[in-house]
């Protein structure tokens, strides 16, 4: 499968690298550095489609500024994607598709629907404008369950990007590390015969030995989201960066939780997603006994001073392995050659 990624996305070095499409932190600036490094970039478009919204507008505004800074005319497809979070998807058609259109993007990244079949309108819509404009694009959904799976595969997918709950930020509240669930993924495409469809792993990557893992379990190519954060092109600010840095022993200094979301009045997704994410003040101010108003009250009153230490900081349980802020390019390029490298160590002990 890997072979496809190749072939569709001829910009890329191998192994396939991808940054997960955050919203607020996977910016014009990362993505094109994700994609001039041959990685594949995705920007974060968020989850509001109405014909006013303000995140389209920028999401058009940040297309454009993508194609001047990689040096491309309007007639040649954008190698890149856009990640979309749909839990309300009402005006996705109408609205976002002839932004995506109009940029020629490379893939179209659909998450956290209401329901699993909720991304099938969505799905024939992207079908139904590549034929009538003759636009190559690739849909991406992400899945951390085998039912989601399942269901995506029944939709016609391209891409499965498979996310293990060792992920950082918003995820399936149940599900399984990709230990465990990438397997079966791929077993449930061998068995359906889908040969076409490629799978990427998510959840908890953060270098080359994780590579080589996800590899192993199944996948044609890998997602990265924590590590990307800690790189100097994301616009994270640096005190929620340091704290990724700074961190260690993931599985104790992170949580997954839906109170992440609540102490900064971001509490909108469906109660099957919680998040992961670094134990900050807020949650340590929670299990003491603190009130989410009085929370919430000091986290508005900490912005509106410009302090950003109660901010959630989304980050995966592998933080531990994420010691400096680096570029993209050096990411990108010693996740690979480390990958080899490992690669080529198994291969002398097999």
């Amino acid at each position: 499968m890997a072979t496809n990624l190749k072939q569709w996305f001829p910009h890329t070095s191998t192994p396939f690298i991808a940054n997960a499409p955050m919203f607020g932190f996977a910016d014009v600036n990362l993505v094109t550095a994700v994609t001039k490094a041959g990685g594949f970039g995705f920007i974060g478009a968020g989850f509001d489609f109405k014909p006013e919204s303000t995140q389209l507008q920028s999401l058009d505004t940040q297309l454009a500024k993508s194609r001047t800074i990689l040096g491309l005319n309007d007639e040649q497809t954008l190698p890149l994607g856009v990640g979309f979070i749909t839990f309300q998807p009402s005006g996705f058609t109408e609205n976002a598709i002839p932004v995506l259109r109009k940029h020629r993007v490379a893939a179209i990244w659909l998450s956290f629907p209401q329901t699993n079949s909720d991304h099938l309108l969505m799905i024939q819509a992207i079908r139904q404008a590549q034929q009538e404009f003759d636009w190559d694009t690739k849909v991406f959904v992400q899945v951390g369950t085998i039912k989601a799976a399942e269901e995506a595969i029944k939709q016609g997918v391209d891409v499965l990007v498979v996310q293990g709950t060792d992920a950082g930020g918003h995820q399936w509240a149940q599900g399984a590390s990709l230990v465990s669930l990438l397997p079966e993924v791929r077993d449930k495409l061998l068995n359906t015969q889908n040969w076409s469809i490629a799978v990427l792993a998510a959840g908890g990557i953060v270098d080359g030995r994780g590579c080589v893992a996800a590899l192993g379990l199944g996948a044609d190519g890998i997602v990265m989201g924590t590590r990307f954060v800690a790189t100097s092109e994301c616009p994270a600010p640096s005190a929620m960066k340091e704290a990724i840095v700074s961190s260690s022993d993931g599985g104790v200094s992170t949580i997954k939780s839906t109170r992440h979301d609540v102490f900064q009045s971001t509490d909108v997704f469906p109660r099957q997603y919680d998040g992961r994410a670094v134990i900050g003040v807020n949650y340590e101010e929670s299990e003491e006994g603190v009130s989410d108003d009085e929370i919430i009250r000091r986290y508005d009153e900490a912005r509106k001073a410009g302090d950003d230490q109660r901010r959630t900081v989304w980050a995966g349980a592998s933080i531990g392995s994420i010691n400096a802020v680096a570029s993209v390019d050096n990411v990108i390029k010693c996740t690979q050659q480390e990958t080899r490298a490992i690669l080529e160590r198994v291969r002398a002990v097999v």
